[in-house]
């Protein structure tokens, strides 16, 4: 008997503030669980715009954006290497990172007006609050929590013994 639920990928979801330079920092440990699980691990990237960061909120909004344009974790991660300049810049970055993907960067500057994605963003922020987010990254498996703004230290290897106990319990 073959059963569907065994083939669905464990589900990691990484609370993120795009201007945030721990978010970008984590980047490497996300790059590395994809490659490790191979389609095993499916990492959700969850917005939690931080009220210090004044772009952060517009820059979630700008993400649906690219993931409805159909390049939602390559803009994400092309945003996350300008934090700096997100910081300092501003909305502009968002529609540069956009038009170097190719994107179509006035319908970026449309949805940011409108607010088209605004009850995606207010969902996840509504949704990381309940479950205890503070701050980013926060990494959810399973039903742990993993803080990742104090220190990335071992989050990556946590995230490991955590996916391989899920994956095992579903054989």
């Amino acid at each position: 008997m073959s059963d569907s639920t065994s083939a669905a990928p464990v589900v990691l979801d990484v609370w993120c503030d795009l201007e945030c330079p721990d978010c970008h920092l984590a980047l490497s440990d996300v790059h590395a669980l994809r490659a490790r699980y191979d389609g095993r691990l499916e990492v959700r990237l969850r917005h939690f715009p931080l009220d210090k960061h004044k772009h952060a909120y517009a820059a979630a909004q700008a993400a649906e954006e690219a993931a409805v344009q159909g390049q939602g974790w390559p803009y994400v991660e092309a945003l996350l290497g300008r934090t700096d300049g997100l910081g300092r810049d501003g909305e502009p970055v968002l529609l540069d990172v956009a038009r170097e993907l190719g994107l179509d960067a006035e319908e970026f500057d449309t949805a940011l007006i409108d607010g088209r994605h605004l009850l995606i963003v207010d969902a996840d922020h509504a949704e990381g609050k309940a479950i205890g987010v503070t701050g980013t990254p926060t990494y959810v498996i399973g039903d742990e929590r993993l803080d990742g703004g104090k220190s990335q230290e071992g989050l990556r290897e946590r995230i490991e013994e955590i996916a391989d106990r899920l994956l095992a319990g579903r054989g």
